[in-house]
């Protein structure tokens, strides 16, 4: 002890000089708009890079695993080809409508450097950005479904709020059975789902599956969600009490896919001029 004190003694004006130069760069960081905002934006990127440097170190001892997600994402993904070509052959002479709505989709492939699932606001980050064509308010897929929307975005990376956040909800339908309901998180179990506004009179069961319902212009419809595992009607309820295991492991996210919609720029211009001319 008495060492160290001689050590901190010795080399007290070094020190004493380092405290005053960070408190100085605080100061300046803390009152002028201009670095404060090139401070935040480099130490984001420095802490993405670093992120993403960390993830390819774990991602290395995992290769195996990822590869067999992937192998088994490339036939899922050449399963829907076949049947898209089959669509197309089939509406060419018929209507055309149909071969617009099948493309009007594309998707950009991205790996997932920082995700979490602990907190009741979860993200992920992944290393795309604006330079690849993603834009803010764009879906986001996993292989076994819905995984978030696409909340920031910067040249190289992109930040999604997950499906695991308190504020992020999803027009959906239960297969067969319901047209419209809602999916959002309670912020509990990383695995499972609530489903709101089901009436009582619709005969739900468990096993169902949920899929969004394509009422917006983010989601594609019929993405799968999730299947119901409880449910629970009391007798003096309108609505059923549901919840569904979501299809995707949240944990274990390696690789997403982001949707883009074509179209949807179109639309959302068309309802804004709709509601400006009513008000």
């Amino acid at each position: 002890m008495q060492r160290l004190l001689n050590f901190l003694y010795q080399y007290r004006n070094f020190f004493i000089f380092a405290i005053l130069e960070v408190f100085s760069f605080y100061l300046i960081i803390q009152n002028n708009r201009y670095q404060s905002a090139v401070f935040f934006n480099s130490s984001n990127l420095i802490a993405a890079s670093i992120l993403n440097v960390s993830h390819s170190v774990r991602e290395y001892f995992g290769l195996k695993e990822d590869n067999a997600i992937l192998a088994e994402e490339n036939a899922q993904l050449r399963r829907v080809l076949e049947k898209y070509k089959q669509l197309r052959i089939e509406a060419l002479s018929a209507d055309t409508s149909v071969d617009l709505a099948i493309h009007h989709y594309s998707f950009i492939t991205a790996k997932v450097i920082n995700n979490s699932v602990q907190w009741r606001n979860n993200t992920l980050t992944v290393n795309k950005g604006s330079r690849d064509g993603v834009t803010p308010g764009m879906a986001v897929v996993g292989s076994g479904g819905v995984v978030g929307k696409v909340k920031y975005v910067n040249r190289r990376y992109a930040v999604i709020t997950s499906l695991l956040h308190t504020g992020f909800t999803i027009s959906s339908r239960i297969k067969n059975k319901v047209e419209l309901c809602t999916s959002e998180w309670n912020g509990e179990d990383p695995e499972h789902i609530n489903i709101r506004f089901v009436p009582r009179h619709h005969l739900i069961e468990v096993g169902d599956t949920i899929l969004t319902s394509g009422y917006n212009a983010i989601f594609p419809p019929d993405i799968i969600i999730g299947v119901i595992s409880e449910l629970n009607l009391d007798e003096d309820a309108t609505f059923y009490d549901i919840r569904a295991r979501l299809v995707n492991d949240f944990s274990n996210l390696s690789y997403v896919h982001i949707i883009k919609n074509a179209f949807k720029a179109e639309k959302d211009s068309l309802e804004h001029l709709i509601v400006k001319q009513e008000l």
